[in-house]
């Protein structure tokens, strides 16, 4: 089972766009995929019209002692299926500041019994003990962003953290990708940032990219996808090639992975640990 993070400290990138998109055309592909919507604001949830579930059927479930993943219910939709965020997740922050606090999702995939291809994390456009647990617990990472100068300025911020998480918490967190959305090829500073992009980062950044697109838009205005909106579309398009591209991805880090050394899987001491603080101040 292949574990996949989408984030970005930046909002507006096209992050939970997408996520969704991403799921969707790999179940399209035959894949089986759990995405779980790990913001505490819940846009996923509710870009899918996903009603807010009881605490004990939500994502924060996750966060209870010996909580089995097997036992909570999951929305079933088009070509995923779905762990939806909940409010609680706000209340529950300021409850999660030890710093163990950060391996309770990697704790409950690993005692899992369920057998997805993949399961997919949408995280907060922010360093938070959330994000931090799904970055703990992926292997791959995938970094939308907009080539434009925030947008770009917090996709090198959501990098120099994964390599963080990487080399203090997760050794397994070893591919990571950046997606170029809303491109606009007529921009000169969207040319200039995608330049940019490929030239420090070379074999990081996705061929593909998501161009502008209203049907984007108009699908997620209908609570579905663009495939189910409008299969032909461009954005549709877009997202098919982005994802095959992205699963030729995962499947050469997995197929080098098998055949390199098994990354040793020590106990991590509580002391070991960095608070989300201590990230966002490295």
């Amino acid at each position: 089972m292949d574990v996949l993070s989408v984030c970005n400290h930046k909002g507006g990138t096209g992050k939970t766009t997408t996520a969704i998109h991403v799921a969707a055309a790999l179940g399209l592909s035959g894949w089986s995929v759990l995405v779980i919507d790990l913001d505490p604001q819940g846009f996923l949830t509710r870009t899918m019209d996903v009603e807010e579930p009881r605490s004990d059927a939500s994502v924060a479930k996750l966060f209870e002692p010996s909580v089995s993943l097997d036992t909570i219910p999951v929305r079933h939709l088009s070509g995923f299926d779905l762990l939806p965020s909940s409010s609680t997740l706000t209340k529950r922050m300021r409850d999660l500041n030890k710093p163990t606090d950060v391996l309770w999702v990697r704790e409950v995939l690993q005692n899992s019994s369920l057998e997805y291809d993949l399961v997919l994390f949408d995280t907060a456009a922010a360093v938070t003990v959330y994000s931090l647990n799904a970055l703990v617990a992926s292997e791959h990472v995938l970094i939308p962003v907009l080539p434009e100068y925030q947008a770009i300025v917090g996709a090198e911020q959501t990098f120099q953290t994964i390599e963080l998480v990487e080399n203090k918490l997760n050794p397994r967190l070893q591919s990571r990708n950046f997606l170029l959305t809303q491109v606009d090829a007529r921009k000169r500073i969207h040319r200039t940032y995608q330049e940019y992009l490929r030239t420090k980062y070379g074999d990081s950044v996705l061929d593909s990219v998501i161009r502008t697109s209203t049907s984007l838009a108009e699908s997620r205005e209908g609570g579905t996808t663009v495939f189910d909106h409008d299969s032909s579309a461009r954005g549709a398009q877009d997202y098919a090639n982005a994802t095959d591209e992205l699963t030729q991805r995962l499947r050469s880090v997995q197929k080098s992975s098998q055949e390199a050394s098994p990354v040793p899987d020590d106990s991590i001491e509580a002391e070991d640990v960095p608070l989300p603080d201590e990230v966002l101040d490295s």
